[in-house]
């Protein structure tokens, strides 16, 4: 049984798996700015540049189903620890890559950063009651401000040393943390449990996986988290071409999106604990649809036949009102993504690794697939906010699936007279992983005595 830990050991492990997940996220998005550069030196075309950032968010979450698997295993110090010195090295490597081949080789090794998430989450939830996890997980996941970290730091690093030595020092800080990490982390407390316990097989550990809920879960995930990596990638080359701003105020701009995108997760953990994760994923993809139809409408110039001619006028978006509405998106996204991940130790408890290493991994694959076809959509639409247009799509569609699912779990519990408001998809108690858990039975009663009747 598992000895429950004191509450300044709940907060250094909580501390040093969030410092170190930032680190992690800022080196998993360092191509937002280094790849401008890189694209002006080789002359890259907008997709060419999209599939470059991109490429390190497919290693990121790929590699989170293994690790996940690797952690509820063997425990997150030590996996967290290599994952970052591993990748560090892969980060300092980087920099002698010389042809466009190269980079790509270079930028799927920088992709092992985003799979420090599922190591931090499956680290994190082993130290804290379940009451208290969705706060936990909210605070650890705002560790995704490594995004607005590299936005606003590394154009500066880039202007003054440029692109290799700005990769350089980004590798050292990571690899100074890995070792400070195995130093100060503790094992968590399941690590007594895992080593007494008989090692589950793949297949065992992969079980929850044939419920369709897990891929309901990574849809949306896809759009909060892989939406939110794709826009923190794509938004300084996207203000740079409509706007025409320079890289440094890009990226400034950028951040005022990631740092609520990244900061109110811990409001969403919060949230989610008190009102219930269901709510709070409503409230996300509400303000999300909206959201993206505003900022999908291109400028369009209209002629009205009126009585005394053409009257001619545009409609546009301007800068203020953009960063307004990115503001906003960014906020709801992170108390989306806080919520998602609220579902997980609730539902598949034993399963937090596996579980969560696949949600994540669907997500990450939306921070891979999405920037490459923004620049596919640019490349053949020749517009602008045709990105938006396609996260339209996407939230939407999370919106009426799980409108669709949370509609169809009530009818199973009006038919059992019973109502359940606290977890997001109003799931009945039949409806929890395993499907077939069993009630302990009842001790026997003792025989009646002499002159007991």
């Amino acid at each position: 049984m598992a000895i429950s830990p004191s509450k300044p050991e709940q907060y250094r492990a909580l501390g040093l798996s969030t410092f170190a997940f930032t680190l992690c996220f800022a080196v998993w998005t360092i191509f937002s700015i280094i790849g401008i550069r890189i694209s002006e030196d080789l002359g890259l075309s907008d997709t060419q540049l999209g599939l470059l950032m991109a490429t390190p968010i497919l290693t990121g979450s790929i590699s989170r189903l293994f690790l996940g698997i690797w952690t509820d295993r063997y425990g997150g110090r030590w996996v967290f620890g290599i994952l970052m010195l591993t990748t560090a090295a892969c980060v300092y490597l980087l920099t002698f890559a010389t042809t466009y081949l190269m980079l790509l080789v270079g930028a799927l090794g920088v992709g092992l950063a985003g799979g420090a998430f599922i190591v931090g989450v499956a680290y994190t939830a082993a130290w804290f009651e379940p009451e208290r996890q969705g706060t936990a997980l909210g605070i650890f996941g705002a560790g995704n401000v490594g995004a607005a970290v590299t936005n606003f730091g590394a154009p500066f690093l880039l202007v003054a040393f440029g692109w290799e030595s700005t990769a350089q020092i980004y590798a050292t800080v990571l690899a100074i943390m890995g070792v400070v990490f195995i130093l100060l982390a503790k094992e968590d407390p399941m690590a007594a449990e895992r080593a007494g316990s008989k090692s589950k097989s793949f297949l065992e550990q992969m079980e929850p996986l044939r419920e369709l809920r897990v891929w309901r879960f990574a849809l949306y995930y896809f759009f909060v988290f892989g939406a939110f990596v794709a826009l923190a990638l794509w938004l300084p080359h996207f203000l740079i071409g409509v706007y025409g701003l320079d890289i440094k105020t890009a990226g400034i701009i950028a951040a005022l999106y990631t740092i609520p995108a990244s900061l109110f997760r811990i409001l969403g953990g919060w949230m989610s604990d008190r009102f219930g994760a269901r709510r709070v994923m409503y409230w996300t993809f509400g303000a999300s649809v909206l959201c993206t139809f505003l900022l999908s409408y291109p400028p369009t110039d209209y002629v009205v036949q009126g009585i005394d001619g053409d009257i001619r006028f545009t409609l546009a978006m301007n800068l203020p009102m953009f960063v307004a509405l990115i503001f906003i998106l960014g906020f709801f996204m992170s108390l989306g993504k806080a919520a998602v991940y609220k579902h997980i130790p609730v539902y598949y408890p034993m399963h937090v690794g596996a579980v969560g290493g696949v949600v994540g991994m669907i997500g990450g694959l939306g921070g891979f697939i999405l920037p490459l076809t923004f620049g596919v959509l640019n490349d053949l639409t020749g517009i602008w906010q045709s990105c938006f247009m396609l996260m339209f799509v996407i939230v939407a569609a999370a919106l009426a699936w799980m409108h669709y699912a949370i509609r169809s779990a009530e009818r199973v519990e009006w038919a059992a007279n019973e109502e359940r408001t606290d977890l997001p998809e109003l799931a009945s108690p039949q409806l929890f992983y395993p499907l077939n858990r069993k009630k302990p039975k009842e001790p026997l009663a003792p025989p009646p005595t002499a002159g007991q009747s």
